[in-house]
């Protein structure tokens, strides 16, 4: 009996906690925020997404296209991850997730072109979340939604049609659904128009489908496309120029048909290309150049890559070229240098851009640290990132903070050129073709049969005056005419 009493006196007291911790919970959370927060839930409004916009994969960046995607949706997605590939201005690179989650929505395909840096591509959910139930974002494009009011106001033809009054916005939030929210946020259709059937005031998605109907947006679509109808060049060039005159634009030629003389044909720019006539622009109206030339013997150089070839070491020209370049820059830090928008900036590394051609234009991936490193190992570098640029697969840092520039031409059987400075940097090396020339030897005044190859050095004249430059290319033709001393530096 003493037992039972006590077991109850202590149900009774646990009992009054409990209501006690209840009321203090009730207190902190009003019953309207539990309606809320029911009324919130993610199976009832859809799953609120981890967004994936278009990054910005290198500096000078503005756009890109989607080239692949390599997770489907539904496919779970680890931080790390390859989500696709983007097309950026130099590369192609692989864009990586940041979150883990799943899929759920590609918001721009494969192939799409042009995509502005911060644009929403795919939505990604939380592991365990329903990832059809996504909820798509609004877009944020409302000066599409505008330029429909524009040209009904504008428009000569006829009496503008009368838009329904709007409603009276009422101070309870707006709830949508997924579908209803997408239906109008994508015809710009302001949301507190629509009469909400759906419980508690929700608009599903018959309210707006009824509410595009009566919307004037559709109605306004002719009056907008009408202005434009007489504007196409084709339509201009079809009419018969008057006797004697010649038209000031040639006429564009119709795929599948030969064109006419006088026709071309638009070829649109890609990434690569719009960003190189950027740059070269920028280079050739911001930047001084100035040229000096010099020929080096390359008897020594020839030599000695024959030895080591008979050794099973295969290094080229080019690889002595990068390694005498970056052992002259080490001699001479006063050429080792950019310029920013206040004055010069010495650099601490030498860092060696190569001009590699691909099928999409030039591009310089970078031989880093090239004064510590041997001729093999810089031919090993080069040799792989010369692949990895024509393969489109070059990661940014294996493109970007170059410190001077060596482009090669030698073996397209140019004799000599002057290359376009690449910004920041101050010098770039443009090299030619070697060619046998019978020389009269100092020495003994005897005729000799020289290889003599044509290096052009562009210098920013703001950094290297001429007689630096002179004095550049000096040290830097007795580095390969004479190779052990690029061993000693």
């Amino acid at each position: 009996m003493a037992a039972s009493l006590r077991l109850g006196r202590q149900g009774i007291l646990f009992g009054l906690r409990l209501s006690n911790f209840s009321k203090s919970v009730w207190a902190t959370r009003p019953w309207q925020e539990h309606v809320r927060h029911f009324f919130q839930s993610p199976w009832l409004l859809g799953v609120s997404p981890l967004q994936v916009q278009m990054p910005a994969l290198s500096p000078t960046m503005e756009e890109g296209n989607i080239v692949k995607w390599l997770k489907k949706e539904g496919e779970a997605v680890a931080a790390g991850d390859a989500l696709c590939e983007i097309e950026t201005d130099k590369a192609v690179v692989t864009l990586e997730s940041n979150d883990d989650g799943v899929l759920a929505k590609i918001l721009m395909e494969e192939g799409s072109r042009n995509v502005r840096l911060g644009t929403l591509i795919a939505l990604m959910v939380e592991e365990g979340q329903d990832w059809k139930q996504v909820e798509i974002p609004p877009s944020k494009a409302p000066p599409s939604a505008a330029l429909p009011a524009i040209h009904v106001a504008t428009a000569p033809v006829g009496p503008p049609a009368a838009a329904p009054p709007p409603k009276l916005a009422t101070s309870a939030p707006l709830r949508l659904s997924p579908a209803a929210r997408h239906i109008l946020d994508t015809h710009g259709i302001d949301p507190k128009l629509a009469t909400p059937t759906g419980p508690r005031g929700l608009i599903t998605k018959e309210d707006a489908l009824s509410l595009l109907k009566m919307s004037p947006t559709p109605k306004a679509t002719p009056a907008m496309a009408a202005p434009d109808a007489p504007r196409p060049l084709p339509t201009l060039a079809a009419a018969p120029p008057p006797t004697g005159s010649r038209p000031n634009i040639p006429p564009l030629s119709v795929p599948g048909k030969p064109g006419a003389p006088g026709t071309f044909t638009e070829i649109p720019a890609s990434n690569v290309r719009r960003v190189i006539a950027q740059r070269l622009t920028q280079s050739k109206t911001t930047i001084p150049h100035a040229y000096a030339s010099v020929d080096c013997d390359m008897a020594a150089v020839m030599h000695l890559r024959k030895n080591l070839a008979n050794e099973q070491i295969k290094v080229s020209v080019n690889d002595f070229i990068i390694k005498a370049a970056a052992v002259t820059l080490k001699e001479m830090p006063e050429v080792n240098v950019t310029w920013s928008g206040d004055g010069p900036r010495a650099l601490d590394s030498i860092h060696i851009s190569i001009a590699v051609a691909t099928d999409k234009g030039l591009i310089t991936p970078i031989i880093r640290d090239a004064a510590n490193k041997g001729v093999q190992e810089i031919s090993a570098n080069a040799k792989a990132l010369a692949q990895k640029a024509r393969d489109g697969k070059l990661l940014p840092e294996e493109y970007q903070g170059g410190s001077f520039s060596i482009s090669n031409l030698g073996m397209f059987g140019i004799s000599g050129f002057s290359a376009v400075i690449n910004p920041p940097q101050a010098c770039i090396l443009a090299i030619g073709t070697s060619r046998a020339e019978l020389r009269l030897c100092k020495e003994d005044q005897t005729l000799r049969t020289q290889q003599l190859m044509t290096v052009t050095l562009s210098s920013d004249g703001r950094l290297v005056d001429d007689a630096l430059a002179s004095r550049f290319l000096d040290k830097f033709r007795a580095n390969l005419e004479q190779p052990q001393r690029m061993a000693l530096a």
